[in-house]
């Protein structure tokens, strides 16, 4: 039988291949995971099945492609399905397969980053729609993170080839970034919201900060944090130009399904949820800015350390 290492080598398709495919089943799940948890409901029982009551087949629930055979519409009754199902579904697939092609030589850390992409996007779509984050996207997420630490000291760079040794490291770094991370957003928001008078950002972000810290450590913040802002402004700018040229209310022009089936709309004079912003950031530093925020490190305490 052909190891990891020989199987890659033979076959460089292969392992990318099932990352994008085993996205796609996830992101099914995690369309599942949006509607359902908020609404209170079991994500196991029943299984998939269209408005009407009737249950889905099989092969009209195969990710992606079944949304296009079928046009968008159920096969039942003919209902239209919205947009949003595939689209979920191919973003976690493209997701997955980053992750795995960011971290070809540490195929644990791109597992476990597939664990934070995930909720990570379930939670951003729940946010969309209901303006709050479920504590199993941010909490739960943050032990996650932790507990994989331990399990997976390469998810924190660690491979010095003693597992005890590496795995207490690699924790510690974990509960560190979940802690400064949390403690960091909290000040922030406190200090923010005496200068503004009004609340700055819902406690539903500052754990998720701490959660998406868990699996970046504490200099995740830094990025989660200023990516969230910069990607909030561009929002905003966007809304405020859509409302000029076309006079609508909603200005940003977004309209999202809420759990009851009405449209949800988020524009630049309401309150827009912070936590998709901060996702996309987290994503974006966990896949790729990390080498880049690890040099300024490195290259702060030389400076720090060899100063005249």
């Amino acid at each position: 039988m052909m190891s990891f290492t020989e199987t890659a080598a033979a076959f460089p398709w292969f392992f990318p291949l099932v990352a994008l495919l085993f996205g796609a089943c996830i992101g099914s799940f995690l369309n599942v995971c949006i509607y359902r948890i908020p609404a209170e409901k079991s994500i196991v029982h029943p299984g998939s099945h269209c408005a009407c009551g009737k249950p889905v087949a099989w092969h009209d629930n195969i990710p992606i492609l079944s949304w296009i055979l079928l046009r968008g519409r159920a096969r039942c009754c003919g209902r239209p399905f919205s947009i949003r199902y595939p689209a979920v579904e191919l973003l976690t697939a493209l997701l997955f397969l980053a992750c795995w092609l960011a971290f070809p030589d540490a195929p644990g850390k791109a597992v476990c980053g597939w664990v934070l992409i995930s909720a990570l996007i379930a939670g951003s779509f729940i946010d969309l729609d209901h303006m709050i984050i479920p504590d199993v996207f941010t909490i739960g997420l943050g032990i996650c993170g932790v507990l994989l630490s331990f399990a997976v000291p390469s998810l924190h760079g660690q491979h010095s080839g003693l597992f005890l040794f590496d795995s207490m490291h690699s924790g510690l770094l974990s509960v560190i970034g979940l802690v400064v991370g949390s403690g960091f957003i909290l000040w922030f928001v406190l200090v923010m919201e005496v200068i503004l008078k009004k609340e700055a950002m819902g406690f539903g972000d500052v754990k998720l900060v701490g959660a998406i810290c868990a699996f970046t450590g504490w200099q995740g913040v830094f990025t989660t944090l200023a990516g969230g802002s910069a990607i909030g402004l561009l929002w905003f700018a966007f809304a405020a130009l859509r409302k000029k040229i076309t006079g609508e209310k909603s200005n940003a022009g977004l309209k999202v399904e809420t759990v009851d089936g009405q449209p949800a709309e988020i524009g630049f004079n309401v309150h827009v949820p912070f936590g998709p912003m901060l996702s996309i950031a987290g994503v974006l530093h966990f896949l790729w800015l990390h080498r880049w925020v690890a040099e300024l490190a490195e290259q702060a305490k030389y400076l720090f350390l060899f100063q005249p």
